[in-house]
């Protein structure tokens, strides 16, 4: 299978998917997300994967959505001229759908994390199993189409960050319990494959029932019910003019700009590419 947006690639029991759009800090088109589940249909199909690692490439994870990138201008405008019922379930499947699916695929995952996290980063590092932070990792939660942060960090540190709208460090996440371990970024992939590879020695039956119990237990607490929900109130809210993506490009304009003065970068920034 060709791959255009992202990278697949296998090493023994591991198989890893990098979002490969570093221009854009791997900000999340629809064509890129459709091929990380084309990848994630790879690694199931193949016995001999039993850990999926996702990352990114060019040094971050994710700033989010794409909000206006050539390569995905055509996509919105095709879903923009469907029909009523066929537009709501393309942004469900981009926006919900797939995030479920990811989150209950039958192999453990690991989001591998460093730079921006941001809005749909926060969403793709969440619906997998664990969360591996560099140290420059920095995150941004926010009132998002897969809503899992009230269950990822609870639910009064979930309002006091989304009502704020205010990026964490990596130390934080893993503090607030989103992230599971951070680490010098020179160690980063190091230990992340490491874990993994430890992970896929166990019987891999053994893991699977364990991965699903848990997730049965946030969903008798009512976790994809919650998300179903959640996405209704998303759209209502847009209809209302109150969508949060301008917040989160002014958020990450003004983080970019404070990086680039303490570290003396010269890379330009496109915030249409993110949140």
């Amino acid at each position: 299978m060709d791959f255009e947006y992202v990278r697949y690639d296998t090493d023994g029991p591991i198989a890893t998917i990098t979002l490969n759009r570093p221009e854009y800090r791997n900000a999340q088109s629809h064509p890129l997300l459709q091929e990380v589940d084309d990848a994630f249909t790879l690694a199931e199909r193949d016995d001999e994967v039993r850990v999926v690692v996702v990352r990114g490439s060019g040094g971050n994870f994710s700033a989010g959505h794409d909000l206006g990138t050539p390569q995905n201008a055509a996509a919105r405008a095709a879903r923009d001229t469907l029909p009523g019922i066929e537009r709501y379930n393309d942004f469900k499947k981009y926006n919900l759908d797939l995030l479920l699916r990811w989150r209950n695929f039958p192999k453990p995952t690991i989001a591998m994390v460093e730079g921006y996290c941001i809005y749909a980063g926060w969403m793709l590092a969440g619906c997998l199993d664990l969360v591996f932070a560099a140290q420059n990792a920095t995150f941004l939660a926010g009132v998002i189409e897969y809503m899992s942060v009230p269950w990822d960090i609870g639910v009064k540190r979930a309002k006091e960050l989304v009502f704020e709208s205010r990026f964490i460090s990596a130390t934080e996440a893993a503090e607030y319990g989103f992230v599971n371990r951070v680490l010098p970024l020179e160690d980063l992939e190091r230990e992340t494959y490491a874990y993994a590879r430890r992970v896929a020695e166990n019987n891999p039956v053994f893991v699977r029932v364990a991965k699903g119990m848990m997730n049965k237990a946030q969903d008798m607490q009512g976790y994809t019910n919650h998300l179903e929900d959640a996405l209704g109130d998303y759209l209502m809210m847009s209809l209302l003019g109150g969508s949060p993506m301008a917040e989160g490009v002014r958020r990450l304009a003004s983080v970019d700009l404070a990086v680039r003065h303490r570290r003396g970068d010269r890379y330009g920034l496109t915030p249409q590419a993110g949140d």
